[in-house]
């Protein structure tokens, strides 16, 4: 008996019908994952495209058919969307920054290092997780008003630092204690300090988890309303959330209009997701598989 018949009856060969099923499986098991993910794509996506045709319709029958990209324009000069960007990009910066920094030294600290009341601290960091926005905002605006900090930007930033770094805490210090160790003790041999192993070591090689974080944090501040409008109640200071629920209250038969403004206001967030997708998608895989 050759080789190639004693195998095929084994079930080992090529030409048996059990070497040829599991292929046949994977074939079928990919094209439903595929048929799957298309639909919930068109689900996401669905809303998406309807407010973009909508945006793109002519406002009046009398303009006529077709696309009308004008819009856009009408709806930034009109609804003022310059200075409420201007002032959102602001206390964005302001809070992706702070909150980024303050995020990285305290996820260090509390994912690398020992030192008394470490539990307890990190779980009163958790705190600003679980408690809602809507029960401290009341009390933190007469806080800011007693400091002289509302209808300013550093009164609706720091509110909004303060609950990033409640995240971003816990977010690092999940990083963090998944490191490496022996890269850390491979730099303190090297007479490295600790300022010098978190800038120097762990935060290139972390740069996923960073960029994720940026991301988040900028999302959740450009879509902020509640403190925004509680914090500036004057009204002289107005994010783009604010400006399109005012203008939303202007034109509220405009349609096109009103969702040429709303295009214009999640613009930022989608352009800033296409340039950090590759890192945020990273970032968020690596988080993933180490919880």
């Amino acid at each position: 008996m050759s080789a190639a018949t004693a195998a095929r009856r084994r079930g080992e060969g090529p030409e048996t019908g059990p070497a040829r099923g599991p292929s046949r499986g994977s074939a079928a098991h990919r094209a439903v994952s595929y048929v799957v993910l298309v639909g919930f794509a068109l689900l996401a996506l669905g809303p998406v495209v309807t407010v973009v045709a909508e945006a793109l319709s002519p406002e009046r029958a009398a303009d006529g058919a077709g696309l009308r990209p004008q819009n856009f324009a009408d709806a930034w000069v009109q609804g003022r969307f310059g200075d409420y960007m201007a002032t959102s990009a602001l206390v964005a910066v302001v809070v992706v920054v702070a909150a980024t920094l303050l995020s990285i030294m305290s996820g260090y600290a509390f994912g690398t290092m020992e030192f008394r009341g470490r539990e307890v601290l990190f779980y009163l960091f958790l705190l600003g997780i679980m408690v809602p926005t809507e029960v401290v905002v009341v009390p933190l605006f007469f806080d800011l008003r007693t400091l002289g900090l509302t209808d300013t930007v550093w009164g609706i930033a720091l509110p909004q630092v303060a609950q990033s770094v409640a995240f971003g805490t816990y977010w690092m210090r999940a990083y963090f204690r998944t490191t490496n160790r022996s890269l850390i003790e491979a730099a303190r041999l090297d007479g490295a300090g600790p300022h010098r192993v978190l800038w120097s070591v762990l935060v290139p090689i972390g740069r996923p988890a960073i960029t994720t974080l940026v991301l988040l944090v900028f999302m959740w501040t450009w879509n902020e309303f509640l403190i925004p409008l509680v914090m500036a109640p004057a009204g002289q200071l107005r994010t783009a959330p604010l400006g399109l629920a005012l203008f939303q209250g202007q034109y509220t038969q405009g349609t096109s209009l009103l969702a040429a403004g709303a295009v214009l206001v999640a613009l930022p967030v989608v352009v800033v997701y296409l340039v950090l997708q590759r890192h945020f998608i990273r970032g968020m895989l690596e988080g993933a598989v180490r919880e």
